[in-house]
């Protein structure tokens, strides 16, 4: 766990509890690494409420709440299925801020529209969604810890600019 995942989380738990805000994941190419780091600083329970891995797609469906036809028309890997598992997060984690993660980390399973290394995010804070997609370079380990770490320091910018 990167140093600066630390000092974000730490950043990230001081805004949730300013606000009285709870945070939730909803993961699937990062198996839950944003959650373990979140709950590596003592007293998270605070802040943190829990996180999803979804790997599958029916999980994404199932537990998410992320219909089929996304899936079927943008893929697992698109803004438009991770804003739905951010959405899908809140209400079943019942949380006022939820991120999602969704991507190709590899080493195979990339195409030419979506290599290797194609991650989508989705950042919901209340009633706004916001969502992204990174390109990022490297093994399959190193695109994991770059999305957590990009997935982090945008949740505390997300946080800031939230009025």
């Amino acid at each position: 766990m990167a140093t600066s995942d630390r000092i974000r989380v730490a950043q990230i738990a001081e805004q949730l509890l300013q606000r009285k805000w709870r945070l939730g994941t909803a993961e699937s190419c990062t198996g839950g690494a944003v959650a373990a780091v979140c709950t590596s600083l003592p007293g998270s329970s605070r802040w943190f409420e829990g996180g999803i891995v979804s790997y599958s797609n029916e999980l994404k469906e199932n537990l998410l709440n992320v219909n089929p036809k996304t899936i079927d028309s943008h893929g697992a890997v698109s803004e438009e299925c991770v804003l739905e598992m951010v959405r899908g997060a809140q209400f079943a984690l019942n949380c006022e801020v939820t991120l999602g993660i969704s991507g190709i980390a590899g080493p195979d399973g990339g195409t030419a529209g979506k290599p290797v290394g194609t991650v989508c995010f989705g950042w919901a804070l209340k009633d706004k969604v916001v969502t992204d997609t990174k390109l990022f370079a490297g093994n399959r380990e190193s695109i994991r810890q770059q999305a957590v770490g990009y997935c982090l320091l945008r949740l505390t910018t997300l946080i800031q600019m939230h009025a």
